[in-house]
């Protein structure tokens, strides 16, 4: 009985070593495999799948609570902070699946505070504060994910410090070249109210918004067309 019960403590010591022993290195890396499993091709994420073997997603999450940013260079925040949010929305999905939409869920992006680096935050102040305003950086609204149909599509890989402006550039090419994500009509071009909400982090009018997709667009969008928005779902992006 004493064999056996050194075993379990041995056994119960060794995973909480594993989880408090994450470096950002790990972090990174471990985040990397997380998407690439669980995230399809389409940008979907298989919530099912993660809630019947959630331990991967909880020790990412372990780190990112205690995580100190305070040691980390610009780049390494950077990212660390957009893996976090994704990873932060897919383990809040989680604790509430099934579920029909990030909306279903109460106070889903501004009330439930989540910890960050050992800093409470919701998700807004997590976009607002870490990543929109410090970075100025347009491209964050496309790898933000809010697990909803009509959000940029989920990467399936993590975001890494000596790689993310080229894949900043990837995502952004990605959504805005996405006949879903920037819709033409003979009359309108139609755009995510991302473009409405956050109007000021592109441009300072429709002409100047349309300037900003057109960087990063394999066939240019007719600027003499009228710019326009579409609703946005909030249908849970689900593999379903």
């Amino acid at each position: 009985m004493k064999k056996v019960f050194l075993s379990n403590l041995f056994l119960v010591s060794t995973l909480c070593f594993h989880v408090f022993a994450m470096d950002k290195d790990s972090f990174f890396e471990q985040s990397d495999r997380f998407f690439e499993t669980n995230i399809s091709d389409y940008g979907m994420v298989d919530y099912e799948k993660i809630k019947l073997n959630r331990d991967p997603l909880d020790r990412l999450l372990e780190y990112i609570h205690q995580a100190n940013t305070g040691e980390f260079s610009e780049g390494e925040k950077k990212a660390f902070y957009i893996n976090a949010y994704n990873l932060l929305v897919i383990g809040a999905i989680i604790d509430h699946y099934p579920v029909a939409s990030p909306m279903k869920i109460p106070s889903f992006f501004d009330g439930t505070k989540h910890k960050v680096g050992g800093v409470r935050m919701t998700l807004n102040d997590l976009e607002n504060k870490k990543l929109r305003l410090p970075y100025n950086d347009p491209r964050i609204h496309f790898v933000l994910v809010c697990a909803a149909v009509s959000c940029p599509k989920i990467a399936n890989y993590a975001y890494k410090p000596d790689e993310l402006d080229e894949q900043l550039d990837q995502r952004t090419k990605l959504a805005l070249n996405d006949p879903v994500f920037i819709q033409q009509t003979a009359k309108k071009i139609l755009i995510s109210e991302i473009f409405k909400w956050y109007r000021n982090d592109f441009a300072k009018n429709d002409s100047g918004i349309l300037e900003y997709i057109n960087k990063y667009r394999e066939v240019p969008l007719d600027m003499s067309k009228k710019l326009d928005y579409y609703s946005y779902d909030w249908a849970l992006n689900d593999v379903l």
